[in-house]
């Protein structure tokens, strides 16, 4: 599992795309190829560390990669979960889904390496004392450490000084990256990593001094530089344009960039391990001298290197081929030997112009039964190629032994049948539930630490021959259709349950004692599938009907079931809801989360299917809500699951809606900084407060990056990046009488108890003296700050501006939140 993992990351580094990919893998050019030889005679490796998707330095990691021929890799501590959506409603664990897959998109593009440690994005931390502790220091140092065991970097460079003030995880990055530095060397440190790594100490560590902290006209002199622009004609490309489209792949942060062309400075200062004093990489030699036996090598690869000709790649076949027999006669304990041998033989196929492919005839299979398959073998070059042999999944070795005429295609049909203990497909990382600092990892998943996906759910070796050398390759298996807009596009192959029963929502609100419809889906794995499904809920609640017979004809036929669903009189405890569904005579009980945008390849989570059963009182005045959306917001979802009549109010609805007919408008997160034009109706939706109306404002950002320029209010006011993170800190009252806080729903400190995440973010830093503040909160040993809730009166109506968290707390099913908020919608 590991060199299928390695194998498919090197292959996405040469650029042959891999299982995460959502188009067809294409021909390396000779261009590329020409610099796949370059990187052969270079011995170097770079790990560079941060704390999350984005936080990388794409231009050096392009720069590395292709100017300097090294192996990069990017270490982001955690997988983004805890921050914000710009693209779609996806929080928590599918945010750290899409983000991953961001950043595997963006390794594609700059040909660099991803890796993980299992820490969770719990949020924004004000320490790095906090976000080590809520990992577990030690936990999470063991992660850093087998990265760095694994990839055996001569240079580890972090994004993030020590110091602080900054985001607790980008400290806690650094932290970990100086002491995995010392740590990785140390057999005594982590001893249980020993049986699959070795002990490995690294050359030097230095940090990489952002831009982003330099104030105009700083004298840079203390640090070393390197110019990590350029341009490359073999590529066509300078590494800033490279680095702007690896960058741009952080769609769901908003991070699409232009690129740079021209110099690009880095700065660097020297943090341990030897110290240079003029230029980063000096004193280290990344060629095959640095290796006592290599020569051999070296000889090999400067012959294929010279005799490459661009208009007739496969010419160099046999060198290549000589090149993969001298790799071959080093010591397996030399660090470079499989590296260069998964790059020889990638080069090998490259030339050869070699296409395998194994497709599924269906998306997805079912443990226990059959699944078929299309094996295709082309050489696309003049070479004498043969192919000798392919091992399906399941099988012995079968011998094919045909040779490959030039640009005619091999085609076999085969069938395999999928072991009745086959897997589900899911992401490793969730398979288990979430919970705590680290996600948890069990059985053979523990394998996976640190690896950015897992192994493919079916995968095939393909073995054919090259100039007199045998080589095998493994290919996933995957699936093709073509979209009418988008043309030919790739999924995964998945291994499915016969049938997914998915909630609507994961938290399922019951106010005051109200039975509610509970839609189910059912989604068909196969054809033809009876079955039964019933909703188990704790003693005392109802479920109405018991249980309900279904019948779906085909494959990917969807049916929602409805059942109504009754809490206990009086109820005040939450509970779980288990969907199970009978088929035959076998039980599943599995949702499926699915993820779908055109940067990354189609995504689905799939875990056992239940849901948090929350009864709690709730008192609404006025239920009619004109909803403007924001990016990543299901408030408005969370309020009409509990009865509120919501409108969405779209920019383009604005103009010709009658505005009065609502009790009140609540504008979506970060409304205003994804679409600047709703400030086209500011009079609009002031007019509508002056008339009587109620304005509610939930929070915009307000940064250098991205200043806020069309916020809606009457009064002046100032937005910051005040926050509170602690989301047990304390909310008090600035007044005894706030009327917020006693109608319609009279609250009490328990309403503030159960918070996820924090309490609120962008608060408000200053206001006109007609906004009455009304909670004072702080994190620890810091000023109290009392901007995340203002209220103002303007004309008969009221405007609201609030920086609390209610896009977090409302989907997680926190009650206080909803009643807060209902308070705050009310007249």
């Amino acid at each position: 599992m590991r060199n299928l993992l390695l194998g498919m990351t090197l292959a996405m580094s040469l650029g042959f795309g891999s299982t995460a990919i959502a188009q067809p893998p294409r021909q390396l050019h000779a261009g590329e190829i020409a610099a796949g030889l370059k990187r052969l005679g270079v011995t170097g490796s770079v790990l560079y560390v941060a704390a999350h998707p984005d936080d990388e330095n794409t231009r050096l990691l392009a720069w590395l990669v292709g100017a300097r021929g090294l192996r990069a890799g990017y270490l982001s501590v955690t997988r983004g979960d805890g921050g914000q959506n710009l693209i779609g409603t996806e929080q928590d664990a599918l945010l750290g889904l899409i983000r991953t897959h961001e950043l595997l998109a963006a390794r594609r593009v700059d040909g660099a390496e991803q890796f993980f440690t299992r820490a969770r994005d719990f949020g924004y931390s004000k320490s790095a004392e906090e976000a080590l502790r809520i990992w577990g220091h030690d936990a999470v140092l063991a992660d850093v450490v087998l990265a760095i065991r694994r990839f055996q970097p001569d240079v580890i460079i972090t994004r993030f000084t020590t110091k602080p003030p900054n985001h607790g995880h980008h400290t806690a990055s650094a932290l970990l990256a100086e002491e995995a530095f010392i740590a990785a060397a140390d057999p005594k440190r982590f001893p249980e990593q020993l049986s699959e790594v070795k002990p490995w100490k690294a050359d030097r560590l230095l940090n990489n001094a952002s831009h982003w902290w330099f104030k105009p006209g700083e004298d840079l002199s203390r640090y070393l530089k390197l110019d990590a622009g350029g341009y490359d004609a073999l590529l066509g490309r300078s590494w800033g344009e490279v680095a702007a489209e690896s960058r741009s792949q952080h769609k769901s942060q908003g991070f699409g960039v232009a690129p740079d062309r021209g110099p690009g400075l880095e700065y660097f200062t020297p943090l341990a391990g030897t110290l240079p004093k003029r230029d980063v990489f000096e004193g280290l030699d990344f060629t095959w001298k640095r290796w006592k036996g290599a020569e051999a090598v070296s000889r090999a690869v400067a012959a294929a290197q010279k005799g490459y000709d661009a208009r007739a790649p496969h010419r160099s076949l046999p060198a290549l081929v000589r090149v993969h027999e001298a790799l071959s006669a080093l010591p397996d304990s030399h660090p470079w030997k499989a590296p260069k041998l998964r790059e020889t033989e990638a080069l090998i196929a490259a030339c050869a112009g070699l296409f395998l492919e194994v497709r599924a005839a269906a998306p997805t299979g079912i443990p226990g039964l059959p699944v078929a398959l299309s094996v295709v073998a082309l050489n696309r070059s003049p070479a004498d190629v043969e192919w000798v042999g392919v091992t399906l999944p399941g099988e012995q070795p079968e011998a094919v032994g045909q040779k490959l005429g030039a640009n005619v295609p091999v085609k076999l049909a085969r069938t395999v049948t999928l072991p009745v203990t086959a897997p589900i497909s899911t992401p490793y990382w969730l398979r288990e539930p979430v919970t705590g600092g680290l996600y948890t990892l069990e059985g053979e998943d523990r394998a996976l630490t640190g690896h950015p996906e897992g192994a493919p759910a079916l995968s095939v070796t393909f073995e054919y021959k090259v100039a007199g050398r045998r080589f095998r390759v493994v290919r996933p298996v995957i699936h093709a259709w073509t979209d009418p807009v988008r043309g030919e596009l790739y999924r995964d192959f998945e291994v499915v349950p016969v049938v997914t029963a998915t909630l609507a929502q994961d938290v399922l609100m019951f106010p005051n004692g109200e039975s509610r419809a509970v839609p189910v889906v059912l989604a068909a794995g196969m054809d033809q599938v009876p079955g039964t499904v019933r909703l188990m809920a704790p003693p005392g609640w109802r479920v109405e009907p018991k249980a309900v017979e279904f019948k779906l004809a085909a494959r990917g036929d969807e049916r929602t079931v409805t059942f109504q669903v009754t809490p206990p009189p009086g109820a005040t405890k939450k509970g779980e809801l288990q969907v199970d569904v009978d088929v035959g005579d076998r039980s599943w009980s599995w949702r499926a989360r699915s993820v779908s945008y055109p940067h990354i390849p189609p995504l689905t989570v799939r875990q056992p299917s239940s849901a948090t059963l929350v009864p709690f009182s709730l008192a609404m005045k006025g239920k009619r809500i004109g909803y403007i959306p924001g990016p990543g917001d299901r408030v408005a979802e969370s309020l009409a699951a509990v009865g509120y009549e919501l409108t969405l109010l779209p920019e383009e609805r604005l103009a010709r809606e009658d505005l009065g007919r609502f009790d009140a408008i609540l504008v979506g997160v970060r409304a205003f900084n994804a679409n600047p034009r709703l400030a086209v109706h500011r009079e609009r939706l002031l007019q509508y407060v002056e008339g009587g109306g109620r304005l509610v404002v939930q929070y915009n950002t307000n940064s250098r990056v991205g200043p806020l320029t069309s916020l809606v209010s009457p009064y002046p006011l100032e937005i910051d990046r005040d926050r509170v993170t602690d989301e047990t800190a304390v909310m008090t009252p600035l007044s005894a009488d706030e009327p917020l806080l006693r109608a319609p729903n009279a609250l009490t400190a328990a309403d503030f108890e159960g918070w996820v995440q924090e309490r609120g973010l962008y608060f408000a830093s200053k206001w006109d003296a007609r906004f009455r503040p009304v909670f004072a909160m702080h994190d620890a040993g810091e000023a109290p700050l009392q901007g995340a809730l203002l209220v103002a009166r303007h004309g008969k109506g009221t405007f609201v501006y609030t920086g609390l968290a209610f896009f977090r707390q409302l989907p997680a099913g926190v009650p206080g939140a909803y009643r807060l908020l209902a308070n705050i919608l009310s007249q």
